[in-house]
Protein backbone atom coordinates (compact mmCIF):
# COMPACT_ATOMS: atom_id res chain seq x y z
CA UNK A 1 0.00 0.00 0.00
CA UNK A 2 1.46 3.28 -0.99
CA UNK A 3 1.86 6.42 1.33
CA UNK A 4 -1.09 7.94 -1.07
CA UNK A 5 -3.67 5.10 -1.02
CA UNK A 6 -3.52 5.04 3.27
CA UNK A 7 -6.36 5.41 4.51
CA UNK A 8 -5.23 7.28 8.20
CA UNK A 9 -2.51 9.38 8.81
CA UNK A 10 -2.44 8.41 12.41
CA UNK A 11 -2.96 5.04 13.95
CA UNK A 12 -2.86 4.65 17.36
CA UNK A 13 -2.64 1.12 19.30
CA UNK A 14 -3.22 0.66 22.64
CA UNK A 15 -5.27 0.82 25.68
CA UNK A 16 -8.42 1.92 26.10
CA UNK A 17 -10.46 2.68 29.18
CA UNK A 18 -12.95 4.99 31.63
CA UNK A 19 -11.50 7.22 33.88
CA UNK A 20 -13.27 8.07 37.00
CA UNK A 21 -12.00 11.65 38.22
CA UNK A 22 -11.74 12.80 41.74
CA UNK A 23 -10.52 15.93 42.36
CA UNK A 24 -9.82 17.41 45.98
CA UNK A 25 -9.67 14.36 47.69
CA UNK A 26 -10.02 14.81 51.57
CA UNK A 27 -8.28 11.66 52.98
CA UNK A 28 -10.10 12.78 56.67
CA UNK A 29 -12.92 10.34 56.77
CA UNK A 30 -16.14 12.51 57.78
CA UNK A 31 -17.60 8.93 58.89
CA UNK A 32 -16.19 5.38 59.46
CA UNK A 33 -17.48 4.45 55.96
CA UNK A 34 -17.57 7.95 53.80
CA UNK A 35 -14.69 10.87 52.03
CA UNK A 36 -15.27 14.18 51.05
CA UNK A 37 -13.88 14.96 47.72
CA UNK A 38 -14.16 18.67 45.68
CA UNK A 39 -15.58 17.33 43.00
CA UNK A 40 -15.93 13.46 40.85
CA UNK A 41 -16.16 13.08 37.17
CA UNK A 42 -16.14 10.65 34.40
CA UNK A 43 -14.25 10.82 31.45
CA UNK A 44 -12.60 8.46 28.58
CA UNK A 45 -9.26 7.91 28.67
CA UNK A 46 -6.19 5.52 28.13
CA UNK A 47 -3.56 6.89 26.00
CA UNK A 48 -4.35 5.52 22.36
CA UNK A 49 -7.95 7.07 23.38
CA UNK A 50 -6.28 10.07 24.09
CA UNK A 51 -4.12 10.11 21.18
CA UNK A 52 -6.44 9.53 18.99
CA UNK A 53 -9.39 12.12 19.85
CA UNK A 54 -6.90 14.88 19.86
CA UNK A 55 -5.16 13.56 16.65
CA UNK A 56 -8.42 13.94 15.19
CA UNK A 57 -9.07 17.70 16.64
CA UNK A 58 -6.20 18.43 15.33
CA UNK A 59 -7.31 17.78 12.12
CA UNK A 60 -5.21 14.75 11.06
CA UNK A 61 -6.73 11.39 9.50
CA UNK A 62 -7.03 9.09 12.47
CA UNK A 63 -7.87 5.76 13.75
CA UNK A 64 -7.83 3.65 16.63
CA UNK A 65 -6.55 0.30 17.37
CA UNK A 66 -7.94 -1.05 20.71
CA UNK A 67 -10.13 -3.26 22.79
CA UNK A 68 -13.34 -2.30 24.13
CA UNK A 69 -15.48 -4.37 26.50
CA UNK A 70 -19.29 -5.02 25.22
CA UNK A 71 -20.40 -2.52 28.02
CA UNK A 72 -21.79 1.20 28.89
CA UNK A 73 -18.21 1.83 29.43
CA UNK A 74 -17.08 0.61 26.14
CA UNK A 75 -19.86 2.88 24.28
CA UNK A 76 -19.22 5.66 26.39
CA UNK A 77 -15.23 5.49 24.77
CA UNK A 78 -16.18 5.26 21.39
CA UNK A 79 -19.24 7.52 21.60
CA UNK A 80 -16.65 10.05 22.53
CA UNK A 81 -13.65 8.88 20.10
CA UNK A 82 -16.96 9.42 17.32
CA UNK A 83 -17.67 12.99 18.49
CA UNK A 84 -13.93 14.11 17.92
CA UNK A 85 -13.83 12.60 14.44
CA UNK A 86 -11.66 9.79 14.78
CA UNK A 87 -12.41 6.31 13.22
CA UNK A 88 -13.35 3.48 15.48
CA UNK A 89 -13.76 1.13 12.98
CA UNK A 90 -11.22 -1.00 14.25
CA UNK A 91 -12.23 -1.04 17.76
CA UNK A 92 -12.10 -4.70 18.68
CA UNK A 93 -15.20 -5.46 20.89
CA UNK A 94 -15.92 -8.37 23.29
CA UNK A 95 -18.48 -9.60 25.97
CA UNK A 96 -15.36 -11.77 27.57
CA UNK A 97 -13.79 -9.01 28.83
CA UNK A 98 -14.66 -5.81 30.66
CA UNK A 99 -13.60 -2.13 29.50
CA UNK A 100 -10.79 -1.22 32.45
CA UNK A 101 -11.63 1.45 34.38
CA UNK A 102 -9.39 3.72 36.67
CA UNK A 103 -9.60 5.64 39.92
CA UNK A 104 -7.61 8.71 39.35
CA UNK A 105 -7.27 11.23 42.23
CA UNK A 106 -6.14 14.25 41.02
CA UNK A 107 -4.57 16.74 43.68
CA UNK A 108 -4.98 20.53 43.48
CA UNK A 109 -1.79 21.39 41.83
CA UNK A 110 -3.08 19.05 38.44
CA UNK A 111 -0.62 16.13 39.69
CA UNK A 112 -2.36 12.44 40.23
CA UNK A 113 -2.35 9.19 41.10
CA UNK A 114 -3.96 6.33 39.80
CA UNK A 115 -5.54 2.78 40.92
CA UNK A 116 -6.08 0.19 38.08
CA UNK A 117 -7.83 -3.51 38.32
CA UNK A 118 -7.13 -6.66 36.48
CA UNK A 119 -9.49 -5.54 33.85
CA UNK A 120 -6.00 -3.58 32.70
CA UNK A 121 -4.25 -6.75 32.07
CA UNK A 122 -6.19 -8.15 29.39
CA UNK A 123 -3.78 -8.36 25.98
CA UNK A 124 -5.75 -8.12 22.66
CA UNK A 125 -3.52 -8.93 19.54
CA UNK A 126 -2.97 -5.90 17.88
CA UNK A 127 -0.06 -7.91 15.25
CA UNK A 128 -2.92 -10.29 13.99
CA UNK A 129 -4.32 -6.70 12.43
CA UNK A 130 -1.75 -6.54 9.80
CA UNK A 131 -3.80 -4.63 7.24
CA UNK A 132 -4.89 -2.42 9.63
CA UNK A 133 -1.14 -1.37 10.89
CA UNK A 134 -0.18 -0.82 7.16
CA UNK A 135 -3.50 1.57 6.56
CA UNK A 136 -1.43 4.66 8.02
CA UNK A 137 1.68 7.02 7.92
CA UNK A 138 2.46 7.14 11.34
CA UNK A 139 1.67 4.37 13.77
CA UNK A 140 1.43 5.86 17.97
CA UNK A 141 2.37 3.27 20.72
CA UNK A 142 0.51 3.99 23.76
CA UNK A 143 2.16 2.58 25.56
CA UNK A 144 5.65 0.60 25.20
CA UNK A 145 5.59 -1.34 28.39
CA UNK A 146 1.73 -1.56 29.42
CA UNK A 147 -1.16 -3.75 27.51
CA UNK A 148 -0.86 -4.57 25.02
CA UNK A 149 2.86 -3.49 24.60
CA UNK A 150 3.99 -5.22 27.95
CA UNK A 151 5.14 -8.86 25.81
CA UNK A 152 8.44 -8.88 23.86
CA UNK A 153 6.60 -11.11 21.16
CA UNK A 154 3.77 -8.20 20.53
CA UNK A 155 5.68 -5.24 20.15
CA UNK A 156 8.39 -6.76 17.78
CA UNK A 157 5.59 -8.03 15.35
CA UNK A 158 3.36 -5.05 15.58
CA UNK A 159 6.23 -2.30 15.18
CA UNK A 160 8.10 -5.57 12.22
CA UNK A 161 4.63 -5.07 10.14
CA UNK A 162 5.16 -0.75 10.38
CA UNK A 163 8.37 -0.83 9.23
CA UNK A 164 8.01 -3.29 6.53
CA UNK A 165 5.02 -0.88 5.36
CA UNK A 166 7.15 2.73 6.08
CA UNK A 167 5.31 3.84 8.99
CA UNK A 168 6.66 6.10 10.80
CA UNK A 169 6.52 4.83 14.47
CA UNK A 170 6.01 6.99 17.68
CA UNK A 171 6.21 5.09 21.05
CA UNK A 172 4.95 6.64 24.11
CA UNK A 173 5.92 5.01 27.92
CA UNK A 174 4.38 4.38 30.73
CA UNK A 175 5.83 2.63 34.03
CA UNK A 176 4.94 -1.16 34.24
CA UNK A 177 1.47 -1.99 36.51
CA UNK A 178 1.17 -5.99 36.02
CA UNK A 179 4.04 -6.67 34.29
CA UNK A 180 7.59 -5.13 34.49
CA UNK A 181 9.97 -5.36 31.01
CA UNK A 182 13.65 -3.49 31.08
CA UNK A 183 15.13 -2.15 27.80
CA UNK A 184 16.94 -5.52 27.58
CA UNK A 185 13.54 -7.36 27.09
CA UNK A 186 12.63 -5.26 24.06
CA UNK A 187 16.39 -4.80 22.65
CA UNK A 188 15.62 -6.32 19.47
CA UNK A 189 12.62 -4.10 19.17
CA UNK A 190 14.11 -0.53 19.84
CA UNK A 191 15.86 0.26 16.50
CA UNK A 192 12.15 -0.17 14.94
CA UNK A 193 10.91 2.81 16.91
CA UNK A 194 11.81 6.19 15.15
CA UNK A 195 11.21 8.34 18.27
CA UNK A 196 10.32 7.44 21.96
CA UNK A 197 8.37 9.71 24.25
CA UNK A 198 8.78 9.26 28.00
CA UNK A 199 8.77 11.39 30.72
CA UNK A 200 11.19 12.61 33.26
CA UNK A 201 9.83 9.65 35.77
CA UNK A 202 9.74 6.47 33.22
CA UNK A 203 13.34 7.62 31.27
CA UNK A 204 15.03 7.58 35.03
CA UNK A 205 13.28 4.09 35.49
CA UNK A 206 14.08 2.39 31.98
CA UNK A 207 17.41 4.20 32.04
CA UNK A 208 18.95 4.34 35.34
CA UNK A 209 20.49 7.47 34.32
CA UNK A 210 19.42 11.03 36.28
CA UNK A 211 20.14 13.55 33.95
CA UNK A 212 18.11 13.96 30.59
CA UNK A 213 21.12 13.78 28.42
CA UNK A 214 22.27 10.71 29.95
CA UNK A 215 18.48 9.52 29.66
CA UNK A 216 18.41 9.86 26.22
CA UNK A 217 21.84 8.49 25.30
CA UNK A 218 20.76 5.09 26.68
CA UNK A 219 17.97 4.77 24.59
CA UNK A 220 20.15 5.92 21.60
CA UNK A 221 22.89 3.54 22.23
CA UNK A 222 19.77 0.77 22.25
CA UNK A 223 19.02 2.04 18.91
CA UNK A 224 16.26 4.34 19.30
CA UNK A 225 16.58 6.99 16.42
CA UNK A 226 15.15 10.03 18.53
CA UNK A 227 14.57 10.55 22.21
CA UNK A 228 11.79 13.29 23.41
CA UNK A 229 11.73 13.43 27.36
CA UNK A 230 8.78 15.10 28.35
CA UNK A 231 9.95 16.93 31.70
CA UNK A 232 6.59 18.40 33.00
CA UNK A 233 6.45 22.26 33.85
CA UNK A 234 10.47 22.34 32.74
CA UNK A 235 9.49 21.50 29.01
CA UNK A 236 11.29 19.06 27.05
CA UNK A 237 14.35 17.43 26.10
CA UNK A 238 15.03 16.22 22.40
CA UNK A 239 18.59 14.59 21.24
CA UNK A 240 18.42 11.99 18.04
CA UNK A 241 19.21 12.77 14.31
CA UNK A 242 18.28 16.34 14.48
CA UNK A 243 20.76 17.22 17.09
CA UNK A 244 20.13 17.91 20.63
CA UNK A 245 17.46 21.05 21.69
CA UNK A 246 15.80 21.65 25.47
CA UNK A 247 12.67 23.67 25.04
CA UNK A 248 10.80 25.41 27.90
CA UNK A 249 7.28 24.70 29.22
CA UNK A 250 4.29 26.78 27.98
CA UNK A 251 3.17 29.30 30.49
CA UNK A 252 -0.39 28.13 31.73
CA UNK A 253 -2.35 27.27 34.92
CA UNK A 254 -2.63 23.68 35.07
CA UNK A 255 -5.81 22.18 36.40
CA UNK A 256 -5.52 18.24 35.92
CA UNK A 257 -1.75 17.23 34.17
CA UNK A 258 -4.23 13.21 32.82
CA UNK A 259 -3.57 13.35 29.45
CA UNK A 260 -0.87 15.93 28.63
CA UNK A 261 1.34 13.73 28.09
CA UNK A 262 -0.64 12.20 25.42
CA UNK A 263 -1.82 15.66 23.95
CA UNK A 264 1.94 16.14 23.63
CA UNK A 265 2.55 13.58 21.46
CA UNK A 266 -0.16 13.61 19.56
CA UNK A 267 0.71 17.04 18.21
CA UNK A 268 4.41 16.54 17.87
CA UNK A 269 3.67 13.71 15.37
CA UNK A 270 0.87 15.97 13.68
CA UNK A 271 3.13 18.46 13.19
CA UNK A 272 5.89 16.48 11.73
CA UNK A 273 3.38 14.63 9.35
CA UNK A 274 2.24 18.25 8.20
CA UNK A 275 6.09 18.77 7.32
CA UNK A 276 7.58 20.75 10.78
CA UNK A 277 10.82 20.85 11.54
CA UNK A 278 11.89 18.66 14.96
CA UNK A 279 11.95 22.21 16.76
CA UNK A 280 8.49 23.38 15.49
CA UNK A 281 7.04 20.24 15.98
CA UNK A 282 8.14 20.23 19.79
CA UNK A 283 7.20 23.67 20.04
CA UNK A 284 3.29 23.28 19.05
CA UNK A 285 3.71 19.65 21.12
CA UNK A 286 4.30 21.41 23.81
CA UNK A 287 1.01 24.14 23.33
CA UNK A 288 -0.52 20.45 23.07
CA UNK A 289 0.09 19.67 26.58
CA UNK A 290 -0.08 22.90 28.05
CA UNK A 291 -3.62 23.37 26.85
CA UNK A 292 -4.43 19.82 28.06
CA UNK A 293 -3.75 20.75 31.40
CA UNK A 294 -6.34 23.96 32.01
CA UNK A 295 -9.15 21.37 32.50
CA UNK A 296 -10.21 18.85 34.18
CA UNK A 297 -10.13 15.64 31.94
CA UNK A 298 -7.79 14.35 29.27
CA UNK A 299 -10.13 15.13 26.16
CA UNK A 300 -11.99 18.37 27.47
CA UNK A 301 -9.38 21.04 26.55
CA UNK A 302 -8.01 20.80 23.82
CA UNK A 303 -10.48 21.55 20.61
CA UNK A 304 -8.26 21.99 17.45
CA UNK A 305 -4.77 23.33 15.58
CA UNK A 306 -6.37 26.83 14.80
CA UNK A 307 -6.71 26.94 18.99
CA UNK A 308 -2.98 25.72 19.49
CA UNK A 309 -1.53 27.96 16.90
CA UNK A 310 -3.63 31.19 18.75
CA UNK A 311 -1.92 30.08 22.06
CA UNK A 312 1.29 29.47 20.65
CA UNK A 313 0.69 33.11 18.93
CA UNK A 314 -0.03 34.73 22.49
Amino acid sequence: MSRMERRYDILCVGMALVDSLIRGFDPEPVSAAGYRAESGSLSVGGEAVNEAMAAAKLGMRTAILCALGDDPAGDMVESALRRCGADTTLILRSAEHPTPVTTMFVNRDGTRRSITNTAHRYNFHPERCGESLRAARALLLGSLFRAPFDDPGIIRAVLEIARESGAQVFADTKLPNFRALTLDDVAESLPLIDWITPNEDEARYYSGREEPAEMAAVFLEKGVRNVVIKRGAQGCYYRGEAGELSLPACAIEAVDATGAGDNFLAGFASELLRGAGTEEALHFANACGAICTSAVGAGTALRSREQVLRFLGQ
